[in-house]
């Protein structure tokens, strides 16, 4: 189809993926292979998956934020700043059962429990066109953030979110409760018909510099702290969330994910679909562009690509 006139075409968003058992070593080739984000003196947010203190695959895993950590430090970052809201339980104990505390006194970046965060360190987002009776509450520490960098699991999610990478992390960004009047934003989202629509809508606040996907090891069903275990040996890298998400429903899907995730093409879960509505990401599937660099991870590859194609 010919494009009209003053038109450009769609880049296509690279996704990386290694075959890997080693995350450091997936990190490190990833970032070889993209590019390490400008972060030379700037400051730096992290959104890990803390959403419970449940192991990995259920949380991030220590080693791939150790090594993320070290990589940005590395690239000279000003500051880093890791901040969570936690799901399931209180975020500070969350954060102390994992051992967070104890890994930022070793490695040098500050802690944020959103949680504890007072009112004037929230801005009020409407998200208007969304569907959020009252917009969301978004925390001042990643909007005054100069990079903003996620690091996520590969999991079913079994309360209505159907799976949980990279756009259902952002959930854990936004406010449970509002400092002003106790208003409840996570009962409004997990009794609302539109959850899934709801999750994408929350991406709309901020663009991440870089994405990073632990698909080591994973959920097939369940989840988000326990569930079947399957070992698909992939990291992804990347900062298209919509792409990345495709291509880890792809993935779930090739090991054995449950029904609810494997119905009808990638593009057509309600996540990704209204992620890619709001321009979020890529469009569709032939706007994904895996990388790889070896022909290990190009299997992969293409087992994945066929996947995500599917009809």
């Amino acid at each position: 189809m010919a494009l009209t006139p003053g038109a450009a075409k769609a880049a296509p968003s690279p996704v990386f993926l290694v075959r890997t058992g080693e995350r450091a070593e997936g990190i490190r080739r990833g970032l070889a292979a993209l590019g390490t984000p400008p972060v030379r003196g700037r400051r730096v947010a992290i959104k890990p998956n803390f959403n419970s203190a449940d192991p990995y695959p259920a949380s991030t895993h220590p080693e791939t934020l150790r090594f993320l950590i070290a990589q940005l430090k590395s690239a000279g970052a000003g500051s880093v700043t890791v901040a969570e809201r936690s799901g399931m339980g209180s975020t500070r104990r969350v954060l102390e059962q994992l051992r967070v505390p104890a890994l930022a006194k070793e490695l040098g970046f500050e802690t944020v429990v959103l949680d504890d965060t007072p009112l004037e360190g929230w801005i009020d987002e409407r998200l208007p066109g969304g569907h959020w009776s009252r917009g969301v509450l978004f925390p001042r520490v990643f909007r005054d953030a100069d990079a903003i960098v996620q690091t996520c699991c590969l999991k079913t999610h079994r309360y209505g979110g159907h799976f949980t990478l990279s756009l259902k992390n952002s959930v854990g960004m936004v406010a449970k409760h509002s400092p002003r009047d106790d208003y409840n934003y996570m009962e409004e989202l997990h009794g609302s018909p539109y959850q899934r629509l709801m999750i994408a809508e929350i991406n709309q606040l901020y663009r991440p510099a870089l994405v990073v996907l632990d698909g080591i090891e994973g959920f097939s069903d369940g989840g988000p702290d326990r569930g079947t275990l399957v070992k698909p040996g992939v990291m992804l890298l990347g900062s298209d969330r919509v792409a990345i998400d495709a291509v880890g429903v792809a993935l779930l899907r090739l090991h054995g994910g449950n029904r609810t995730i494997s119905a009808g093409r990638v593009f057509d879960q309600e996540q990704i679909a209204r992620a890619a509505q709001l321009s979020l990401g890529a469009k569709g599937p032939e706007l994904i562009e895996l990388v790889t660099d070896d022909p290990e991870s190009r299997a992969v590859a293409d087992r994945v690509r066929q996947e995500l194609l599917k009809g």
